[in-house]
């Protein structure tokens, strides 16, 4: 008598791959990165396909754990899962070979403008501007990259004359950047630098979306403490 066939659950990487593998699914989840709930309707104007085209693809999604729905009235609005399905799509892009793609409208090109420039990266700061954070922190000796980046002495004195408050053991770790293909800074480092920024008024996170706002306050601020260019904080 033959034993009955044993099953084990193990991580279906195929599944998640073909929520991905069609252009208008995967330009959905990137539009999404914004952190705003947005109407199929919008999305659909966005990808250029029909409401009822991408009505079908968000639903795929959302069976699929990547996005989660809410309905107000009779409208429908989606919204990525959680912070980490963020971190994935935001990983998969920077791994992503680029393709040129037609901007539609005025506003789709402010926004894509204003997230390679600026914005929420968990809970640290993404896009350009961190970029020449991390450049100028390494430039100013507040940063070595023998075996990774970590603080060093100035790095540290450096934070507490800035009134920038910090974990007793300070943690950094990179974060490949999807629009600039470089490393940031990231981990706690980089959270209190995010924290204090916004505290400062330096930055003004956008209400119900991942854009960040560097106000003249926080230009002046960074030339000061970092010696940033105009160039790298100008929103390009």
């Amino acid at each position: 008598m033959s034993s009955p066939d044993m099953y084990a659950k193990e991580p279906d990487l195929a599944a998640l791959g073909a929520l991905l593998a069609d252009r208008t699914r995967a330009a959905f989840c990137l539009a999404l990165l914004d952190g705003r709930a947005w109407t199929a309707t919008e999305l659909a104007r966005l990808a250029g396909v029909a409401p009822s085209t991408a009505t079908s693809h968000l639903n795929r999604l959302v069976t699929g754990g990547l996005l989660t729905e809410e309905r107000k009235g009779r409208h429908r609005y989606v919204r990525l899962a959680d912070p980490s399905v963020a971190d994935l799509i935001e990983v998969l892009a920077a791994r992503a070979p680029q393709r040129l793609t037609p901007v539609r409208s005025l506003v789709a090109a402010r926004r894509h403008r204003a997230v390679a420039f600026a914005r929420i990266c968990y809970d640290h700061l993404g896009g350009s501007l961190s970029v020449a954070i991390t450049d100028a922190m390494t430039e100013q000796g507040f940063l070595e990259w023998d075996f990774g980046p970590a603080l060093t002495p100035s790095g540290a004195a450096w934070l507490a004359d800035t009134g920038i408050t910090q974990e007793a053991t300070p943690h950094l770790r990179t974060c490949l950047d999807w629009t600039e293909r470089r490393l940031h800074v990231a981990g706690a480092v980089a959270a209190a630098v995010f924290r204090h920024a916004v505290r400062e008024s330096w930055l003004v996170p956008a209400d119900g979306s991942r854009l960040v706002r560097l106000t003249d306050r926080g230009r002046d601020a960074f030339r000061r403490h970092l010696c940033l260019t105009d160039e790298a904080l100008t929103d390009r």
